[in-house]
């Protein structure tokens, strides 16, 4: 293909993708705004009843404020701009993976599948984490201050705080993914990450207290923690998995050119 070629197919899977972030979007927006927010506010509503906005009989109720008139239009459009990215991003994912695959080798391509099924299921499982922490995250975070201190939640700054909380740990548990990948390149091998794994522990919780939104030591533990774990499965990985095949591919191809250098009888 000719460089005019691959721009006009590049341009059709960008339309595609666009396409359908506009359709899971207005889905969002029409039919999964309530479900989708009574989830992300799951963690406010077990928050004790003396951090949360109470009606007119003193009962606790399960609701955000909103401080302007154009609040709740504005957190609809993001709430559902944001699900609607997540359902998309399966075919944007296909879009990417059918314009990039024609550059792939055959072995580059067999590749390919795992590490986008690896990332999606990291990045889920960063999100559930995520979720299981807010509300004791939350809750810590409400009472350091003393109860001199009266909490109240606006609904832009809690969806954001959760937003970020989020993406921190999903874009966090790709770390293994990483390690992985080093190792596949013969950047890093599994001697080193054993031989490192004091540093490694020091610095994967001072990345965890700098990258967690709430800076609270349960958020810190939850994201150190399995982040600790997936070094040293990614270091076994390295030893058991990946350093042989490499090892006898080396091999082969040492017997290869050994085999070619020789001269002919």
């Amino acid at each position: 293909m000719t460089i005019l070629e691959h721009l006009a197919e590049l341009r059709d899977r960008l339309i595609k993708s666009c396409a359908a972030l506009v359709i899971t979007s207005l889905v969002a927006f029409f039919v999964l705004y309530n479900p989708a927010l009574k989830l992300l506010t799951t963690s406010y509503c077990h928050l004790p009843a003396k951090y949360r906005f109470a009606n007119a009989a003193g009962v606790a109720r399960c609701q955000l404020l909103a401080t302007s008139p154009l609040d709740p239009f504005g957190i609809r459009l993001r709430v559902s701009a944001v699900l609607g990215l997540a359902l998309a991003m399966p075919i944007v994912a296909f879009q990417i993976w059918r314009f990039i695959t024609p550059g792939l080798k055959r072995r580059e391509r067999r590749y390919a599948i795992p590490f986008s099924l690896a990332t999606t299921l990291l990045f889920v499982f960063g999100l559930g984490m995520a979720f299981f922490t807010l509300p004791k995250a939350i809750g810590f975070l409400v009472g350091i201050g003393g109860t001199n201190l009266l909490s109240l939640f606006t609904a832009d700054e809690y969806l954001r705080f959760v937003f970020f909380m989020g993406l921190a740990f999903g874009i966090t548990f790709e770390f293994p993914l990483v390690l992985v990948a080093l190792s596949m390149a013969g950047v890093l091998s599994s001697r080193a990450m054993i031989k490192a794994w004091r540093p490694a522990v020091v610095i994967i919780i001072v990345v965890a207290a700098v990258i967690t939104p709430s800076q609270d030591p349960i958020s810190l533990f939850a994201m150190a923690i399995p982040m600790w774990v997936f070094y040293f499965a990614t270091a076994g990985v390295a030893r058991f998995l990946i350093e042989p095949g490499r090892a006898r591919r080396q091999a082969q191809r040492d017997a290869e050119m050994l085999t070619s250098s020789k001269p002919p009888e």
